[in-house]
């Protein structure tokens, strides 16, 4: 029997600010530019409902990217989350010196690992890892304790990210040149369902720069609109500070306290750097949603401390 050939997938060139970039020719970024019909959306198979983003209007604005809509919407995505506990010390080594860990415990900061798979959303399929810390919200004069408790109740927290990988172009000019987060492109693979989640991010000769497996915690159903928590996440872009809102609307979610027969191998590359120099103890939660939805906005400019006032206070 003769071997069936593959044809490559067609692609199309898109225009973002002062950057060309191939997108899959016909498919949601080709079709709808950012702004879908929600109405067609609701019809793929893929997609359990559009009722999430519904009150949230698009909105034409100028950007480093060149003319966008706002949210971007992900109408079908799945992530796994390591918290781990990391030394203060190590994390304000690596933050800009306006911006302050969000401590457990004096001298005790939270880390976190996350993987991402976007199956429906408006920049197309991409998958995606992040190394980022938990900080105070910004300007805040509260003490941390404070600012984590009501950040856990209103399920709205605050990060700022060192590393951010994508697996597709059209990912990485907008995170990078849009919202100023430190993307790059590299091979990245995530597969998360009800049994296991796994992820390997390769290096730049094609090795492991970050490797993770574990099994998936059990799976608690939701409505849309039941659990929806935000993030907002700091960036730097020259002297300008901004900060982005991310929404996640989560329909089917489980969680895992110390947990147990994950595995997380350090390589050799940029992502396992920014998670050694973060000083690591131990993983405190594994947190895995095998179905959500998202909603991220275009940055906006943010106020920030002058200067740093950090804590005289020793550490562990």
């Amino acid at each position: 029997m003769a071997a069936i050939e593959h044809q490559p997938r067609q692609t199309v060139t898109a225009q973002l600010g002062e950057r060309t970039v191939e997108v899959p020719r016909g498919e949601f970024y080709d079709r709808y530019q950012m702004n879908p019909d929600l109405d067609e959306i609701a019809r793929d198979p893929r997609v359990s409902g559009v009722d999430f983003f519904r009150p949230l209007a698009k909105t034409r604005v100028d950007s480093p990217i060149g003319p966008t809509y706002t949210p971007n919407f992900y109408y079908r995505m799945s992530s796994a989350r390591l918290t781990m506990l990391a030394r203060s010390s190590a994390i304000r080594a690596r933050l800009p010196e306006e911006l302050e860990p969000l401590e457990l415990a004096p001298g005790i900061g939270l880390a976190s690992v996350i993987f991402f798979r976007y199956d429906v959303c408006d920049i197309d399929f991409y998958t995606e890892a992040a190394v980022g810390v938990a900080v105070r919200p910004a300007r805040h004069g509260r003490l941390g304790l404070v600012d984590l408790v009501a950040g856990l109740k209103n399920d709205h927290l605050h990060s700022y990210v060192f590393s951010l990988p994508v697996n597709t172009e059209i990912a990485q000019v907008r995170g990078h040149d849009g919202y100023g987060f430190p993307k790059w492109v590299t091979e990245l693979d995530v597969e998360i369902n009800a049994s296991t989640s796994t992820a390997r991010v390769a290096n730049d000769t094609g090795g492991v720069d970050v490797a993770f497996s574990a099994p998936t915690p059990a799976q608690t159903g939701f409505r849309s609109g039941e659990r929806v928590s935000s993030l907002t996440s700091y960036t730097k872009v020259g002297d300008r500070w901004q900060s982005t809102l991310n929404q996640t609307n989560v329909l089917a979610a489980g969680s895992s306290s110390l947990p147990r027969g994950v595995e997380l191998e350090l390589g050799e590359g940029r992502m396992s750097d920014d998670i050694r120099s973060l000083a690591t103890m131990r993983t405190l939660r594994l947190d895995v949603a095998t179905e959500a939805q998202a909603a991220l906005h275009m940055p906006v400019p943010t106020s920030v401390r002058a200067t740093a006032q950090r804590s005289d206070r020793s550490e562990i």
